[in-house]
């Protein structure tokens, strides 16, 4: 079923040209707010992992990862779903210091993804990780770092209107910070997406923190693999998107696991027969550093600051027939 959906009297504010230029300039601008506010430095990173070394992110446990052989190295190889485990691995052999961190681009091919305004089977994303101390493995270093990033994407937007004063997209850059079993209680009838809609529609910036552990209602807010966050010290942030009338996810992030917190999350989900993996290992022995990270969207935080109704106005993918053709009929071009 269609799932795209074209506001009444939508336009694009911006001519093909100008929506590039526009692109550009968003990515260039936050890396630079982002990089200084949390102190990063920028590494290349990979595409593709090879299966049996771990490092690619199982997200929610059942997407299925782009699979090709490499003859040449005689292994196959696994197209990212995101970097959640290599950036911790990259610090380590990087020699990064406490305080000192990395951000990359991390491009990746969802292949299970459902299609709608704001999901496409192509991800691009800025992944970034630092190091912290034992001290720094609380919800208050969490929200820190958190209103630390809201406040590089709300610079990043007054920038961005100083050189497109069509651009109208207001960001604020207050913080609401709820747990998702305050969520639950808060909207027990509705499912975790409605909750998160009415919660960010009222309060335009939001946190929702504690994500994967199963609520009192006995389902987890949402999905959460159990071997990078957290799930007592994670969380995803929300913008309220008014044009397409939604809470519009632009951050995954959280405070890794450590060696404690992930045996505890294998056994609870199951997933005991990755400890023998190189990178599980490592962890469970105390052998990489405590860190913090995540992704912040790049096509979604282009939409949202450039008022788009559909991703595929700033990102170049493949869509179903239907999409194209409501799109082609409503005047939204798609790249």
């Amino acid at each position: 079923m269609n799932k795209v959906y074209i506001p009444e009297g939508y336009k694009p504010v911006l001519d093909a040209y100008d929506t590039q230029r526009a692109i550009a300039y968003i990515k260039q601008t936050f890396q630079e707010e982002f990089s200084s506010a949390l102190n990063l430095k920028r590494v290349s990173a990979p595409l593709f992992v090879t299966e049996d070394s771990g490092l690619n992110d199982n997200l929610n446990g059942h997407q299925r990862a782009v699979t090709f052989d490499v003859p040449a190295v005689g292994t196959d190889a696994q197209v990212v779903h995101s970097l959640a485990k290599w950036k911790r691995l990259a610090l380590k052999r990087y020699n990064f210091g406490i305080g000192g961190g990395l951000y990359t681009d991390m491009n990746a091919i969802r292949r299970e993804e459902e299609l709608d305004n704001i999901h496409s089977i192509y991800v691009d994303q800025w992944d970034w990780e630092k190091i912290i101390t034992q001290e720094n493995r609380n919800l208050d270093y969490l929200k820190l770092i958190v209103r630390s990033i809201v406040r590089a994407i709300c610079n990043t937007n007054d920038r961005l209107h100083v050189r497109y004063p069509q651009l109208r997209t207001e960001l604020s850059p207050e913080v609401v910070f709820i747990t998702s079993q305050e969520l639950e209680d808060l909207y027990p009838e509705l499912t975790g997406s409605q909750r998160e809609r009415e919660f960010v529609r009222k309060h335009k910036t939001a946190c929702i923190m504690q994500i994967g552990r199963k609520l009192r209602s006995g389902k987890p807010h949402d999905g959460r693999a159990p071997d990078y966050d957290d799930w007592n010290l994670n969380c995803d942030i929300f913008f309220w998107d008014a044009v397409i009338d939604r809470a519009l996810e632009i951050s995954s992030m959280g405070i890794r696991v450590d060696a404690q917190a992930l045996d505890l999350q294998l056994s609870e989900a199951g997933c005991d027969d990755r400890r023998k993996l190189p990178f599980h290992k490592m962890l469970l022995s105390g052998e990489l550093p405590l860190t913090i990270g995540g992704g912040i969207g790049q096509s979604r935080l282009s939409m949202l600051m450039m008022g788009c109704c559909h991703i595929g106005e700033v990102q170049s993918s493949i869509w179903d027939s239907e999409t194209i053709a409501a799109c082609e009929a409503a005047g939204v071009p798609l790249l």
